[in-house]
């Protein structure tokens, strides 16, 4: 084997391990985490919510503290989105609390209200703006493929 390869194999071999002992770490930490009646009731506290570009967001549970799911809620600004149209290997659901937002899958739109759930299929490219004029507020769920 020439030198070149035998680098390229050792650079696979250390990134592969390093996933690994992530994955470990990852699986350890959950399984230490204690689940109580006070970290498992979480409360919308708009001073611990993320401010965004857009918005904010609230994590109301996070992959850190999941076993593979995620809630998470998005405010967006009136015509703004959290992110341009895209594509990603796990489903994902959003739910319209308030305003109205623009629905984009596969190719095609539809405007929303409130009390209206969004389905994202795996590796269909998908997106979610805001199509009113007051905030768009809506949830976020999503399972965690770590």
């Amino acid at each position: 084997m020439k030198p070149a390869t035998y680098i390229k194999v050792a650079i696979i071999t250390l990134i592969t391990q390093q996933s690994i002992a992530q994955e470990e770490k990852k699986a350890t930490n959950l399984a230490d985490t204690k689940y109580t009646i006070e970290n498992c009731v979480n409360h919308f506290e708009v001073e611990k919510a993320t401010k965004t570009k857009v918005g904010y967001q609230y994590w109301f549970g996070d992959k850190n503290f999941t076993e593979e799911n995620t809630l998470k809620m998005s405010i967006v600004e009136p015509g703004k989105s959290t992110h341009a149209p895209h594509h990603h290997p796990e489903e994902e659901f959003f739910y319209i609390l308030e305003g109205s937002a623009t629905f984009f899958l596969d190719g095609k739109t539809i405007v929303a209200g409130p009390n209206t759930s969004l389905y994202c299929p795996p590796n269909v490219e998908h997106g979610i703006s805001n199509a009113g004029n007051t905030e768009l507020k809506y949830l976020v769920i999503k399972k965690d493929l770590r």
